[in-house]
């Protein structure tokens, strides 16, 4: 105990080893559902589901560690939501590459972002983007989860006519998908722990029940990691057209990892007198770290989780707590065949519901100021609609710059949200 003590500062922190088990836990309880929903939505860009089973519990435990032992947060990590469904739907069956393809994009990413953090770029990236499309983005990527989650549930259908319309109610995916986001909404206004890895396995054990769907066991050793390790193309991701890709992957968990470490530092009273975060360096490049590894192992981008918060309410103060939760997702690879029995519906609830936190962000965004309410709404329309978070990020930074220089505001524009918003216009007009 001393040892834990002298290391991660506990009684610097005012807690103790029990406080940070307790929150490690909590934490993990919190964000367990990654461990069914991830697989379940690469498996759809053709990677092996158990491979990326074993990728997504490896990649968490190691972004956990990484921040825990080296950062000393109680922040923990694992792929993204958003993120990964970019890497299915929009790079892999949108734009056609390879998701071998697409892990190199990912690497390459988190390598960026490794630089950027190391030589302290990325302080004048973050204050150069305007909070407006900090917020369009966020916003976006949550319209871009619930019609992602709409549409695997069936509730959302193609229509020529109309492009979308609504599907048959009466099926049984509609159904479940529905219950599983009533009930983790109401367990989490009810600020029930775990309230999304309840409902997911709530709507799996009704429909085994109900014979729509099959028991697969509950726990084994874990699958083979072989179809997904370092199966990555790092060439393929150096496509011209893949720079776009790129830096989506970059700037989306540039700002997500940002926005969480000073959220959730501030919830935990973390942040120095002067509103900083002291190692954010090492928080940074722990997430950039947990996204290389990801990468090489077979998943999407690996970025900071807000829901840390529960952790942090629950006492947890010091990297301990991240390297608990590190630990229960190493400890969580021999539960890879009730992974597998998880339903795609009984996952879409809980997408639904991650789209209604972020779309939150929208209810901070200025809507008197027109220059300012039209770009965040373009972002935020354009990701669920284009089925792309990388077209929506373009179309918000071209209409930002457009309209505030129209408008006599140049004030507002910066030299980098101009040249990013040049290259993403001369991308459109030029590479199609």
């Amino acid at each position: 105990m001393k040892l834990l003590d002298n290391y991660f500062k506990l009684s610097e922190q005012k807690t103790n080893v029990k406080t940070e088990v307790i929150a490690g836990i909590t934490t993990f309880l919190t964000m367990a559902y990654i461990i069914f929903v991830n697989p379940s939505i690469l498996s759809e860009a053709g990677m092996d589901y158990g491979a990326v089973f074993v990728a997504t519990c490896l990649a968490a435990a190691i972004g956990c560690f990484v921040m825990g032992l080296w950062a000393n947060y109680p922040i923990a990590q694992a792929p993204g939501m958003g993120l990964n469904a970019f890497f299915t739907y929009g790079v892999v069956l949108g734009m056609g590459y390879t998701w071998e393809a697409a892990l190199g994009a990912v690497f390459f990413s988190g390598l960026t972002f490794f630089l950027l953090s190391i030589f302290k770029i990325r302080e004048w990236i973050i204050n150069s983007i305007p909070m407006t499309l900090r917020l369009g983005i966020a916003a976006g990527i949550g319209l871009f989860l619930a019609m992602i989650a709409l549409k695997n549930a069936g509730i959302v259908v193609a229509n020529p006519a109309t492009f979308v319309s609504l599907g048959d109610l009466s099926q049984p995916p509609a159904i479940y998908a529905l219950l599983g986001f009533f009930v983790i909404t109401a367990l989490a206004y009810l600020k029930v722990t775990g309230a999304v890895m309840i409902g997911i396995l709530g709507v799996t054990v009704a429909a085994m029940v109900l014979g729509h769907n099959e028991y697969g066991g509950l726990m084994s050793m874990p699958p083979s990691i072989a179809p997904t390790f370092m199966a990555m193309d790092l060439m393929g991701a150096l496509d011209v057209a893949m720079l776009s890709v790129i830096f989506a992957f970059l700037f989306v968990d540039l700002f997500d990892t940002s926005g969480t470490l000073i959220g959730v530092a501030h919830r935990g009273k973390l942040l120095d007198k002067d509103g900083k975060l002291p190692r954010i360096g090492r928080a940074m490049m722990a997430d950039s770290t947990a996204s290389m590894a990801g990468a090489a192992l077979g998943t999407s981008t690996t970025t900071s989780y807000i829901e840390s918060t529960s952790g942090i309410v629950s006492g947890g103060r010091t990297g301990l707590t991240a390297v608990v939760v590190g630990f229960l997702f190493l400890i969580s690879l021999f539960f890879a065949p009730l992974a597998g029995s998880i339903p795609a519906y009984a996952t879409a609830g809980a997408l639904l519901y991650v789209a209604v936190l972020m779309a939150g962000s929208l209810a901070h965004a200025n809507w008197e100021d027109p220059t300012d309410a039209a770009p965040v709404l373009i972002a935020a329309l354009a990701m669920p609609l284009t089925f792309s978070i990388a077209e929506g990020i373009a179309l918000g930074f071209i209409s930002y710059v457009a309209i505030k220089a129209l408008s006599g505001r140049f004030g507002d524009l910066n030299p980098a949200v101009i040249i990013l918003a040049l290259l993403f216009a001369a991308r459109f007009l030029f590479l199609g």
